[in-house]
């Protein structure tokens, strides 16, 4: 299954360590959370990623195109017989990973219609944000999926208020989505989603199209939209303290989402 993972966000409100790179490539330790991101869908067995470029996705290509160098010991031999001899090697040799590039200014809608033709024939795709880590169990994420044959999952997750607020059934029906509303203590969408193919039947052209808006409210509306309920760890980088948070937990071992 495909996993694609929106990368367009230019961190505003983390510019003290966003403001030269896309928000994807702020650092937990030594790799942007975007590879966190990544090697957690891996672990599950989920290696064909589509990644939605907007502000500034030079950097991300870059990364990819040099990840050996990133990521391993060099010997170079320099001058007219130049030569590079990798040392060691890493855990992605079977990854696959699509960069595309969705536009500077497109909003989330805008981004997935875009990457519509590296989806391939499969039925469903993963979908999350590239600034959002969790221990969401994938697996079992899949089989809800699944069971309810509806349009789409998104996890349910209970961390401060800031982001579209979910109000489900007991069976995990969507009734209303609210788009960042103050605090309620209820369920917020934290990304982590699965999506059948019918979900780009409800985005259109329009660049400035928010998925988050219409096109989710749309499948409430046509009771398509279900939540798996996530009660462990999930975090998003969205601030400097966040930052920290995630950062604290990495050097000290204690990252849920480690499973490498």
């Amino acid at each position: 299954m495909k996993v694609v993972i929106l990368c367009g966000g230019q961190g505003t409100r983390i510019r003290d360590v966003a403001d030269d790179i896309p928000k994807p490539m702020i650092g937990i330790g030594r790799f942007p959370i975007l590879w966190h991101i990544m090697k957690y869908y891996a672990g599950f067995g989920h290696e064909d990623f589509v990644l939605c470029l907007g502000y500034r996705g030079q950097a991300i290509k870059e990364f990819f195109l040099n990840y050996e160098a990133f990521t391993s010991d060099l010997t170079l031999t320099l001058g007219r017989d130049r030569a590079v001899e990798v040392h060691g090697c890493h855990d992605e040799d079977g990854w696959r990973v699509t960069l595309a590039d969705t536009g500077l200014n497109a909003m989330t809608g805008a981004r997935i219609r875009r990457i519509k033709r590296y989806l391939g024939e499969d039925e469903d795709f993963l979908l999350t944000y590239g600034d959002g880590l969790g221990d969401v169990d994938l697996d079992a994420l899949v089989r809800f999926h699944k069971s309810h044959g509806r349009v789409m999952t998104v996890s349910g997750v209970r961390p401060p208020g800031r982001f579209g607020e979910l109000d489900c059934e007991s069976d995990g029906k969507v009734k209303e989505f609210n788009e960042k509303p103050q605090a309620t203590g209820g369920l917020i969408s934290g990304g982590f989603m699965v999506c059948k193919r019918q979900v780009l039947d409800y985005l259109d052209d329009r660049e400035d199209l928010v998925f988050e808006q219409e096109p989710m409210r749309r499948l409430v509306s046509d009771g398509q939209l279900m939540v798996y309920r996530h009660d462990g760890f999930w975090q998003c980088m969205d601030t400097y303290r966040d930052y920290k948070l995630l950062n604290g937990l990495w050097e000290s071992d204690q990252a849920p989402w480690r499973t490498w």
